[in-house]
């Protein structure tokens, strides 16, 4: 045998015992066997490299470091799924895909566990795995090739391809990356023993394990894959189910769990199954998918912006756990506002470890009437964020005292102050260092100025060394190298590093700029509506509040904190020195070929079927028309969906067009086919 075959040989034997051992759970061969057989395969590549193939076992882990992730573009759009929480919701969505398909066609649904995970996207060409994304924004994605390619019940080429009946030469694949909870369990138990920051939940360490740089920490996670969708331009299935079970047969992992329904009584029963069985999985669920089985028929029903109509999640009750409250401690953010948070007996909830749950304001407190000792039921909101419910008040101690507010702040000692139409309670030390080094982490950021390396625990050690006392200074730390490279544990690499991210930061737009920056209630979204309206921060600074609330969804509150942030001199002066490191305080409008939206100012009120109010705004904005908040002699278009107000009426006092969501779809057509 020549040793081409005999790589061959090892690599088709390797591959169908990861299959059996990651996939089916069958495993065909001892450990040690398999392990001989790796290093045989590793031993002929290394003294045979022109024969290296790509989609070969000792390629699953790479050597080198993944830079950045690059964009990738789905060939069909990942659609986020709507969610139910009832019954009702659910009966609800029965009736709507009844009453789209019509009188002559019959619904057959397929139900299956909704994971809780991370999405990806598989693209296969020629049968081997090609790139490897995140859902992203749903149509474009990361690409996270190196790190999903560790994954070994992630096939790295196809079994039974060629198909006979198939075209499989491009084809994108979907799944849920996941972490089966005792695995979570012995992870976490891990980094505590090497004094490392323990991870919240399964889903945030899955997701962040697919975002590391180095493929070989990917390696040594216990990360697993579930895949439901197979999509191709070549060839359609004809069902859903038909769809899993292919999959099945090409090598992935699929949850054989799913049910087949001929009603939507059926569904409901399933969906009961589903929850009473959640406890007993070694995986997190948070609900159930259902989806209308006939592919043919999720054609006829299409999509909205955002979601198939043709698939709901179900989702299911937020688990509940009791433990004892040992102290409620206040902590101060990048805006001054002071918040209660409730020191827990740790207790193991929907997959992590809760120590800490937030306690809202003092109204809320007193409201449930929380008290430290007490009992209390905790809950996760949408299996997330941790939160008391309530108080077992059979079990409270006689001498227990109601919790009163602070009066001084816990950080700086300044006197709180509480304003009229708040329940907030406020530090108005600007200086406070709890505010400084929230502003700084949330300037830093990655969904503001992206600054790899920049964390908690950095802006913490620079805030005490007095490197950082506001934002702008983050743009002089290359100045302080030498000073830096000689901290312990920090060193020229990570250091060097660190400047790179800073400057690299530089090039975020304007928007992004604008986020960073933290003005109160001026959120991403917020700031991506202000920088497409107004173009450059110089504009923003000199708008009156009149000329901000006239911008879709800005309202009072945030034109006033936009106005009282930029009448702060501190600001500004923050604001020039960032202008001098050359930010981004400017964008330039789309060019966009003139159409009938050009220049038009459109109103939006009412509730419309097929996009939500932020969407259609896009929609406008992107071909080169204005959304205003409210209707003048100005206004060119007001499109009323169902319920629409006070608006409407205003619009027909002054003859101004009223578009119903048809016409306004119609508008859509006849520029996007231009």
């Amino acid at each position: 045998m020549s040793v081409d075959e005999r790589l061959r040989e090892l690599r088709e034997k390797i591959h169908l015992y990861d299959h059996h051992y990651y996939v089916l759970a069958e495993p065909l061969i001892s450990d040690f066997e398999y392990d001989q057989l790796l290093k045989e395969l590793e031993k002929l590549e290394a003294e045979n490299p022109h024969l290296i193939s790509p989609d070969s076992p000792t390629q699953r882990v790479g050597k080198d470091l993944t830079k950045e992730f690059k964009p990738v573009t789905h060939q069909f759009p990942m659609l986020s799924l709507a969610n139910t929480y009832n019954e009702e919701e659910l009966l609800d969505f029965d009736r709507r895909v009844k009453e789209a398909l019509g009188e002559n066609e019959t619904a057959e649904y397929v139900v299956e566990y909704k994971i809780d995970g991370a999405s990806v996207s598989l693209n296969y060409v020629d049968g081997k795995l090609k790139t490897a994304a995140t859902r992203g924004d749903g149509a474009t994605g990361e690409e996270i090739t190196q790190n999903v390619k560790t994954i070994k019940s992630v096939p790295l080429k196809l079994k039974n391809y060629p198909h006979a009946k198939y075209s499989l030469n491009n084809i994108e694949v979907r799944g849920e990356i996941f972490m089966d909870m005792e695995d979570f369990k012995l992870l976490n138990k891990e980094r505590e023993e090497h004094g490392e920051k323990l991870f919240a939940n399964p889903r945030n360490s899955s997701a962040g394990t697919l975002k590391l740089q180095d493929s070989r920490i990917v390696a040594k996670r216990p990360l697993k894959i579930f895949t439901y969708y197979l999509l191709s331009l070549q060839n359609e299935l004809q069902k859903q189910s038909e769809n899993l079970e292919f999959l099945a047969a090409l090598g992935f992992r699929t949850n054989k769990d799913f049910q087949i329904c001929k009603s939507i009584e059926e569904v409901l029963q399933v969906c009961k199954k589903f929850e009473e069985k959640r406890d007993a999985l070694p995986f997190e669920i948070d609900g159930a998918v259902i989806k209308v089985n006939s592919i043919r028929q999720q054609n006829i029903l299409g999509s909205i912006a955002k979601s198939p109509r043709w698939a709901v999640a179900f989702k299911f009750k937020a688990k509940q756990a009791v433990t004892l409250l040992k102290a409620i401690t206040w902590q101060v953010g990048r805006t001054g506002a002071v918040t209660p948070v409730a020191e827990l007996q740790p207790v193991f909830l929907a997959g992590s470890t809760i120590s800490r749950a937030t306690l809202h304001n003092i109204d809320e407190i007193k409201r449930k009437d929380i008290r430290v000792n007490d009992m209390v039921v905790l809950e996760k909101g949408g299996d997330v964020i941790p939160k008391i419910v309530s108080v077992l008040l059979e079990e409270r101690k006689s001498d227990s005292l109601p919790t009163e507010p602070p009066q001084h702040c816990p950080v700086c000692n300044s006197v709180l102050y509480q304003p009229e139409d708040e329940v907030a309670l406020y530090c108005e030390n600007l200086e406070c260092p709890a505010q400084v080094k929230g502003k700084l982490e949330h300037f830093a950021s990655r969904t503001a100025m992206d600054i790899e390396g920049l964390g908690s625990a950095l802006v913490d050690l620079f805030v005490e060394k007095n490197f950082l006392k506001n934002i702008a200074d983050i743009y002089d730390l290359k100045l302080r190298r030498e000073e830096l490279i000689q901290i312990e544990r920090l060193g020229e690499k990570s250091i060097d590093n660190l400047l790179s991210s800073i400057e690299k930061s530089k090039k975020q737009p304007f928007a992004k700029v604008l986020f960073a920056i933290g003005i109160r209630y001026v959120g991403s979204g917020v700031a991506k509506k202000l920088s497409d309206h107004f173009l450059s921060l110089e504009n923003l600074q000199k708008a009156s509040k009149e000329e901000l609330t006239n911008v879709f969804e800005i309202g009072e509150s945030i034109a006033e904190s936009i106005l009282q942030f930029f009448g702060d001199q501190k600001n500004i002066l923050i604001i020039e020195r960032l202008k001098q490191h050359g930010l981004n305080f400017s964008t330039e409008k789309k060019m966009v070929a003139e159409n009938i939206f050009t220049d038009k100012s459109f109103v939006l009120t009412g509730s419309l079927e097929n996009f939500s109010r932020e969407e259609a705004g896009e929609k406008i904005i992107g071909f080169g028309g204005k959304v205003v908040s409210s209707v003048s002699k100005k206004t060119d278009f007001v499109l009323a969906g169902v319920a629409a107000g006070s608006k409407l009426e205003k619009a027909k006092s002054l003859g101004i067009k009223i578009l119903s969501e048809q016409d306004f779809l119609k508008m859509l057509e006849s520029v996007e086919q231009r």
